[in-house]
């Protein structure tokens, strides 16, 4: 047999996410490179691999065994990798970060100097919605994770990084009589959601429960990118978070609807399960979060934090 590391590494993901185009989008690779490579697998195999089903792909049992030997062996080439950078005395190894996804805007300013300092180490970042972030800390598949709404089910320490606010917002061209609102606006625009599971999703539902408000949901998508499109191009108005438009509310394509009761609030934290056994990397991270978390918001967030202390926006 003859297949290649980089075809285990494909078949690998290919089993995770149970998907061709999304162990492409996730490896960064076009869906013809994934499927070449399956194929190039499997021609070394007498038995199936994957089997597709209508248009869903499944993993076939003899597929999963080798997947389970495929993990085996990764992780055995990365402990060697790992080993020769430790025995030049250099911290080493992989960081297991899972982050929701706003939570992108915010993360790479944490990890930029650490990443900087410490070269052997391999980042594995996954940026996905609230609920399959809080799956991959409970499974114990990453050393942290970063969210702006604790797990009620969850038992797990953290460290607060950064405020988190967010406000309704429209299109710069939406222009409304008033300039002021209470929450019972929200009940007169179309507004776009993220999809179940986000945040963002969460922190609004929660705010219009409370205020049992009746609101045309206009939309549902699956990216805060998405939703900044749709808003931007006149389609509906949402509640976003602060961070992720700031170009946006610079360059004129996005305004702030003051709303009474509005910003929502919450806080980024990064959290890890109570009493887990932190790796050194993982450790060495959490003391650099813990030493330089002012240096970097101060640094790379002062726009931010002037901002939002505003009163009125």
């Amino acid at each position: 047999m003859h297949y290649t590391l980089h075809q285990l590494q494909i078949f690998l993901k290919i089993t995770q996410t149970k998907s061709i185009t999304k162990a492409a989008q996730e490896l960064h690779l076009t869906q013809p490179a994934v499927s070449i490579q399956l194929k190039n697998l499997q021609d070394q195999f007498e038995i199936p691999l994957t089997e597709v089903i209508g248009r869903q792909l499944y993993v076939t049992d003899f597929g999963a065994e080798i997947a389970i030997a495929a993990e085996k062996i990764l992780s055995e080439v990365y402990a060697i990798n790992y080993k020769t950078l430790a025995y030049k005395s250099q911290l080493s190894g992989r960081l297991k970060l899972s982050v929701v996804s706003t939570g992108k805007y915010v993360i790479p300013y944490f990890l930029s100097d650490f990443l900087k300092q410490h070269k052997g180490i391999e980042l594995v970042l996954d940026v996905t919605n609230k609920a399959r972030v809080i799956e991959s800390l409970e499974k114990n598949e990453v050393d942290f994770s970063l969210v702006s709404v604790l797990p009620e089910k969850l038992i797990v320490e953290s460290i607060e990084l950064m405020q988190n606010k967010l406000y309704l917002v429209g299109a710069a061209d939406e222009t409304l009589p008033s300039k002021s609102y209470t929450h019972e606006i929200l009940q007169e625009l179309p507004i776009i959601y993220r999809e179940q599971g986000s945040g963002t999703r969460y922190t609004i539902e929660r705010y219009i429960s409370t205020h049992n408000l009746n609101v045309q949901k206009k939309m549902e998508l699956t990216s805060n990118e998405a939703v900044k499109q749709a808003v931007i191009a006149g389609l509906g108005y949402s509640v976003m978070p602060l961070i992720g438009i700031k170009n946006e509310l610079l360059n004129g394509q996005l305004c702030i609807i003051p709303v009474k009761g509005l910003p929502l609030r919450s806080v980024w934290n990064m959290i890890w399960l109570k009493n887990k056994s932190f790796s050194p990397v993982a450790a060495a991270f959490l003391l650099h979060l813990q030493k330089e978390k002012a240096r970097i918001i101060n640094e790379k967030f002062s726009w931010f934090e002037q901002f939002v202390s505003k009163d009125n926006i």
